[in-house]
């Protein structure tokens, strides 16, 4: 287990190390200096850190509202805001980026229907840094929102309660209360808002390309697409540096979380449900608002795009038609090719991760002292895998398998992108079965052991049972992730290994944008059936396994 998870986590982002920190005389800081030095990169790198900084500030600002307004009032219809204003998040950023360009773009069949397109020619709103920031902000609110709705709802209500006696109205306990308490989880929010953005590349090259704002995922995409693997040593310092500011900044995240640290300890419990009175139905609109604005604009944009024969053309009863669907569905080869490729490649990565995930769990509750040391390393070598951009991941894993590996050749397979998803999303589905083998009793594998029965018996007839439903949660937000994403596959695809998410870009780059709505919308639909099985799934799991269940 400790072995596999090094070989594909560890060994691989250990080579990118060692790689743009290499020159002719050996291991030097010399390679990383002078790239530094170069205009073009660091342009890249600022546009990364503003444009990073920036959303994270909004995507903190707009999510904190979110979570203080569902997890401490009164509103109704909770869940089903929930989960509406969650599925941004699972929706790929590369989908985001084609539905807002095609809902607020001259061209947009939405809103000529509307008769409220903009003059043709002119310049598309969402192009360059705002249009940036914005969809990077909708992207990861969602984040935020996650991570203070779990913390309110550990929340000491005692302490509000006591400030409600004591004559304390409701904006004064949210400054001198809920909001000092609530700042290790905003940092973390702020933190991982800021990472998600510093590593999203469909965003940033859909809108930033057109715009001429070049970040750093980007400019890897740009650099290894037009020169080839003989670029792989500069591009490897290049990712070298991203990731090298991502640890920079998840350092950073610790060390002021210790400063910032505050004990809320606690079970989960039910909002705080603070009543609104008559204020009830305009924050409702707020929040219904928010939910139409960064949801049905965009996703009714692209419906619209996906029925009219093409770009440009007014959606009406007379211009619909249903031939993109047909045409991405049944007659281009790539397609269905890429919807096969995808299911099988983010189905087995998902199994592997399940089963990965309960052999690491037992080891980490069960095993020996020396287990849970190497089921702790696993862990953490996981989590940076995890943490690291997945433009990173993908430059570890070409630089780890360009030439054959003991015989096998991976480089231009599709299992490339197999053994990427396993080693990007493994901490994902390891998650729920930690929490899950937390929550078991230990006596039921020390009974198993004083009747005979051997690891592999304890496993298959105990832990793997106890923790399948975790497993297979953490399973399907895997295979949610690995469906649709387009940053781990960019650079490793190859032709007749094509995924979804390379073909949905490649369209709508290409200027095929019809049929790039249509396959988005599938997705979309896709994603939501998932979302709404693992929701099913969630009864029978712990609180706070399924993200989105109440």
């Amino acid at each position: 287990m400790i072995l596999i998870v090094t070989l594909l986590s560890g060994l691989p982002l250990a080579l990118l190390f060692r790689t743009g920190l290499t020159d002719a005389t050996g291991l030097t800081v010399v390679p990383l200096l002078e790239a530094l030095q170069s205009p073009s990169l660091q342009r890249a790198l600022w546009n990364s850190v503003q444009s990073a900084g920036l959303s994270a500030f909004c995507a903190t600002s707009l999510g904190t509202a979110l979570a203080l307004v569902i997890g401490l009032t009164d509103v109704r219809a909770r869940g089903l805001l929930v989960f509406l204003i969650l599925l941004p998040m699972m929706i790929p950023p590369h989908v985001t980026a084609i539905a807002w360009l095609q809902a607020l773009g001259p061209g947009s069949p939405l809103l000529g229907a509307l008769g409220l397109a903009p003059p043709a020619g002119s310049p598309h709103p969402m192009h360059g840094l705002g249009g940036l920031v914005t969809l990077l902000t909708i992207q990861h609110a969602p984040l935020v929102f996650l991570i203070l709705r779990a913390t309110l709802r550990s929340f000491p209500r005692e302490l509000v309660e006591a400030a409600r006696l004591s004559g304390a109205g409701m904006g004064r306990i949210l400054r001198r209360i809920i909001l000092p308490l609530l700042a290790p989880a905003l940092l973390a929010g702020f933190m991982l808002a800021f990472t998600a953005a510093l590593g999203n590349f469909g965003i940033n090259a859909l809108i930033g390309v057109p715009g001429r704002f070049t970040t750093l995922p980007v400019l890897i995409w740009q650099r290894l697409a037009a020169f080839g693997p003989g670029m792989l040593p500069g591009v490897a310092v290049i990712a070298l540096i991203l990731a090298l500011l991502t640890i920079v900044v998840l350092g950073l995240q610790l060390l002021l979380t210790r400063r910032l640290r505050t004990q809320m300890g606690g079970l989960a419990q039910a909002p705080l449900a603070h009543a609104l009175g008559p204020l009830r139905p305009a924050v409702e609109a707020g929040l219904w608002l928010v939910v139409g604005a960064t949801l049905v604009l965009p996703l009714s944009a692209l419906v619209a795009t996906s029925l009219v024969p093409t770009y440009g053309v007014p959606l009406s009863s007379v211009t619909a038609t249903l031939a993109n669907y047909a045409e991405v569905l049944l007659r281009q080869e790539v397609t269905a090719r890429a919807f096969v490729n995808s299911t099988v490649i983010a189905g087995t990565a998902a199994l592997l991760i399940a089963m990965l995930a309960i052999l690491m769990g037992h080891f980490m509750t069960r095993g020996s002292r020396s287990g849970q040391r190497a089921a702790g390393l696993a862990v953490g070598q996981a989590e940076v895998a995890y943490a690291v951009p997945g433009l990173v991941v993908s430059v570890a894993f070409i630089l780890a398998f360009i030439q054959p590996v003991m015989g096998l050749r991976l480089y231009n397979t599709i299992w490339i992108i197999l053994l990427a998803y396993v080693a990007a999303f493994l901490a994902i589905g390891l998650k729920p079965v930690l929490a899950a083998f937390a929550q078991m009793d230990s006596s039921l594998d020390d009974a198993g052991r004083v009747s005979g029965a051997g690891f592999g018996r304890r496993i298959r007839r105990i832990s793997a049972p106890l923790a399948a439903p975790a497993a297979a949660s953490g399973a399907i937000l895997v295979f949610l992730t690995a469906y649709n994403e387009v940053t781990v596959s960019s650079l490793l695809w190859s032709t007749g290994n094509e995924t979804i998410g390379t073909v949905i870009f490649n369209y709508e780059s290409g200027g095929y944008t019809t049929l790039a709505a249509a396959m988005s919308v599938v997705t979309v639909l896709a994603t939501v059936v998932l979302m709404l099985c693992a929701n099913l799934m969630g009864r029978r799991l712990p609180p706070g396994i399924v993200p989105w269940r109440e």
